[in-house]
């Protein structure tokens, strides 16, 4: 006898809450019309750039989770890296479904909240093994507190440990489109992988080494589903098949989503009124010249780092500081990126060419999504204990670098403090490919610039 078993699956949220009433919804109504079904979260659900997130750390989107009835999650690097170490060890203390994460160890041991595999039986008899696993940023969950583990590792210790147990194989994985494909190929065992971190859209899954690979892109805008159909006599799967379902094509809403949501910004509204401190006159933000805002937190990771310059792109900051009380949330809303201050060593020659990158226009104009970043593009490059000379032509060239007023030596050392975003992708590659980078957490930049309003 054949059968059928739908597995819901959602990634990559980011706290786009404007999306979930419709999602929970759509779930709630194929719940009344499936026999068996199952409901997955990939991870990055939550994201402090949403001020409800940011208030309660992350609190809001476990409750949304156990509205719905998760059978698991695993977490994404925003979970991950962007909580201090306590937030995230107290994130699942009421998640009323399994965090799915075989990779994440705390003294050497997995943390009390997450399980390494999860085995259920379903009403039919048939047993799926479900395992997770996230992406391995190992310097900075090191700062954190915690030790994370290759997840090639981690997936072929638990698929060992599983042998023999299991029907069907399910994997959650936080690693991204190219490493999900290595890991098919790698681990035919594994009969789906339900992925993320790419945010990348398969509208009928891909089949690579007889693994099917899900994924249903960002911010809420598909829910994926994967049906399978089981043959219950030998308890076997026979086919498998991936689709998504387009968000915007929904209509109904589910009230009590709403009214947690509704219920979740009145708090955050309220605590994010904090006053973080008082300015006398309006500090403006300017992204394609100099101005006072922007040069302040500059200013100020070269102070927090300790280092001989600072740089940062005025993009950063999203929005001038009018005078007056200045709080958490107005904070927020200017500088509302995960995003952490590092120090790096670079040559007197590197930096020379790094300040060069920097000045182009394009890098200027850069429109970019992704790397912590949550504005609309790079800007000026600002520097604190940095000057330099231009040749004005057809392309803007740096002639003559100063550090701290003394005429930069292309052989000498020189302390940088600057953005976590820039050891990612190929942003600034002297940066990126240092082998000492030293990462400040779990401050974040807005965190830097309220210590720095509050000595003012």
């Amino acid at each position: 006898m054949l059968q059928k078993i739908w597995i819901y699956h959602t990634n990559d949220l980011h706290s786009h809450f404007e999306n979930w009433p419709k999602i929970a919804a759509y779930i709630e109504e194929k719940r009344q019309v499936h026999d068996q079904m199952l409901l997955f979260d990939i991870g990055d659900h939550m994201d402090r750039v949403n001020v409800m997130s940011e208030a309660d750390y992350g609190n809001v989107n476990v409750q949304l989770l156990n509205q719905l009835g998760y059978d698991g999650v695993t977490i994404g690097n925003n979970e991950g890296i962007t909580l201090p170490h306590d937030k995230l060890d107290h994130l699942y203390k009421e998640a009323q479904f399994p965090v799915i994460l075989s990779n994440l160890y705390q003294h050497g041991k997995r943390p009390s909240w997450a399980k390494p595999y999860q085995l259920l039986t379903l009403e039919n008899g048939l047993i799926i093994c479900i395992l997770g696993v996230t992406i391995a940023y190992t310097p900075v969950y090191e700062k954190l507190g915690w030790e994370i583990t290759d997840p090639f590792d981690s997936i072929r210790d638990m698929l060992h440990e599983v042998r023999g147990q299991a029907d069907v194989i399910v994997l959650l994985s936080h690693l991204g489109i190219n490493h999900d494909r290595e890991i098919a190929r790698d681990y035919p065992d594994i009969d789906i992988i339900l992925g993320s971190h790419t945010h990348h859209l398969l509208e009928h899954g891909e089949m690579h080494n007889g693994v099917l690979l899900a994924c249903a892109e960002k911010y809420g805008h598909y829910i994926g589903c994967v049906e399978l159909t089981i043959d219950t006599q030998h308890n076997q799967l026979v086919e498998k098949k991936a689709t998504v379902q387009s968000v915007d094509q929904l209509i109904s809403e589910s009230e009590k989503a709403i009214t947690t949501l509704k219920e979740a910004e009145r708090n955050a509204r309220v605590l994010m009124q904090e006053q973080v401190a008082w300015i006398e006159t309006k500090l403006e933000t300017k992204w394609f010249d100099s101005s006072p805002l922007p040069q302040i937190l500059t200013d100020a990771i070269k102070d927090w780092c300790g280092t001989d310059i600072s740089m940062m792109n005025a993009g950063m900051i999203l929005d001038s500081l009018e005078a007056g009380v200045v709080t958490k949330e107005e904070i927020h809303r200017i500088c509302p990126h995960p995003i952490n201050p590092i120090r790096v060593t670079l040559t007197g020659k590197q930096l020379k060419e790094t300040v060069q990158r920097a000045a182009e226009e394009k890098m200027e104009q850069l429109r970019i999504k992704g790397f912590g970043f949550r504005g609309e593009l790079m800007g000026k490059m600002l520097y604190s204990g940095l000057t330099y000379t231009v040749e004005e032509g057809e392309i803007k060239q740096v002639k003559d670098v100063f550090v701290n007023g003394d005429f930069i030596q292309e052989n000498a050392s020189y302390s940088v403090g600057t953005v976590d975003m820039y050891t990612l992708g190929s942003l600034f590659p002297h940066i990126r490919d240092q082998e000492q980078i030293e990462y400040f957490m779990p401050e974040f930049l807005r965190d830097l610039l309220s210590w720095r309003l509050t000595e003012a």
